[in-house]
């Protein structure tokens, strides 16, 4: 009984491979070149890329429970597609996917309709899955930690809405229990899906107002320009992404990311302990600068 994680290398996945080694599971990680890879003892790292079919199917022969996270890229529907596909012939059933909240939602989003469309699939090909949907991960508010901190302005545009912002440990931590309740269990357990949220739904000023109390001085909120945010990633990311990101600034600002009636009840209760909260994830950020 094998659990492989694709995006093993990325924040989420090297997490989820270390929850799952610490639980005694049995790990097969996959990565594009394994010599630059480090795991934890145990764990098998076998090459892989989703457009490499043929990798894909080595990859998977013998698995009983897949990991399935695909990076924002253009090609990403078509790389959970295949995935899926090879997925199903080497006859794996039990599944846990990385997708978004409010994917039905937000559906003029390049990366959010990509994964609504993964998990129409999911369900029409008849896997036992759970896709989970987490909110705003807490981390990305690392790309701004020099702005909040040499010019007093937090600026991402996430508006008055709020966002139910969720730590990527606490994401990761619950994909792997996820993944050791389907591997366990003793018949493929139905669709679930799960809403990962944080414990409070946080707005512009909110966040500010955090920011202010971890560095015991006045941090502004930035405003709500999309525009701005676009141009300000371009110099670091591909323009389609950049604008991709702009385009989920303005469905924040227009519907907020929030979680539904039990999320955070049933999130306590799967972790066994509370959600971790922004100003403890702020508090670090700063503690480890």
């Amino acid at each position: 009984m094998t659990i492989l994680v694709t995006g093993a290398t990325g924040n989420i996945g090297r997490q989820v491979v270390q929850h799952l080694v610490e639980r005694g599971a049995d790990v097969r990680a996959l990565a594009r070149d394994p010599s630059k890879t480090t795991f934890p003892n145990g764990v098998s790292v076998v090459q892989g890329d989703f457009l490499d079919v043929d990798s894909l199917r080595n990859a998977m022969s013998g698995v009983s429970t897949l990991f399935l996270l695909n990076a924002v890229v253009p090609d990403e529907f078509t790389q959970a597609l295949i995935a899926l596909n090879v997925a199903r012939s080497a006859g794996i059933e039990r599944i846990v996917y990385l997708s978004v909240i409010h994917a039905d939602v937000y559906v003029n989003v390049p990366h959010f309709a990509g994964k609504f469309g993964v998990e129409r699939m999911i369900e029409q090909m008849d896997f036992k899955a759970t896709i989970l949907r987490p909110a705003y991960f807490m981390q990305n508010d690392l790309m701004v930690k020099d702005v909040i901190t040499g010019y007093g302005a937090y600026t991402m545009p996430i508006g008055a809405k709020g966002l139910a912002m969720i730590d990527a440990r606490d994401i990761a931590e619950i994909a792997a229990l996820e993944l050791l309740r389907r591997e366990h269990a003793s018949e493929p357990l139905g669709i679930d899906r799960i809403n990962l949220v944080g414990p409070q739904v946080l707005t512009g000023d909110d966040i500010a107002a955090v920011w202010s109390n971890v560095l015991a001085r006045p941090i502004a909120y930035g405003g709500d320009n999309t525009e701005g945010f676009e141009q300000n990633l371009t110099p670091f990311v591909p323009a389609w992404m950049a604008y991709d990101m702009r385009l989920m600034a303005e469905r924040f600002l227009t519907d907020g990311m929030l979680p539904e009636v039990g999320d955070v009840a049933r999130l306590t209760t799967l972790l066994g302990r509370p959600l971790r909260k922004y100003y403890d994830f702020a508090k670090e950020t700063m503690a480890s600068s």
